[in-house]
């Protein structure tokens, strides 16, 4: 690989790694008048799940055009998976950042399940039929 290879991998990294973060962040996000209003009786609104399931994949895609290589590759599944779990289990100050209900089960399923798939179709595409 290239410096420029590097470059960019470094960048894809630092990117699944922020987008985590603030996916963390707005994951409590709800109807429950402090952002938005408060109508729906309160419900919850995981739109950074939405966001997971958009942006990792991607990554994960782009990352694979870099280098066919499985790490490489699977460098911005692996920090963001990271950087939800550090963050979200011992965020800042020692808060646990990560809701204990259904959304934090979303948002993992939202941002790995996709991104596995994307990481699947780069190697099966570079590494070809066995014969």
């Amino acid at each position: 690989m290239r410096v420029r290879d590097w470059l960019v991998l470094t960048v894809l990294v630092v990117d699944a790694v922020v987008l985590a973060v603030l996916e963390l962040m707005f994951l409590p996000l709800g109807f429950d008048g402090y952002l938005l209003p408060h109508t729906l009786g309160g419900a919850p609104l995981p739109v950074s799940a939405l966001v997971a399931a958009l942006t990792t994949p991607w990554l994960v895609g782009v990352a694979g055009r870099v280098s066919p290589r499985m790490l490489v590759a699977a460098a911005p599944l692996i920090g963001w998976f990271l950087a939800v779990v550090v963050f979200g289990m011992f965020g800042p100050g020692g808060d646990l950042v990560l809701v204990s209900d259904w959304r934090s089960l979303l948002l993992f399923a939202c941002g790995a399940l996709p991104s596995a798939l994307v990481l699947g179709k780069v190697l099966a595409t570079t590494l070809g039929p066995s014969r």
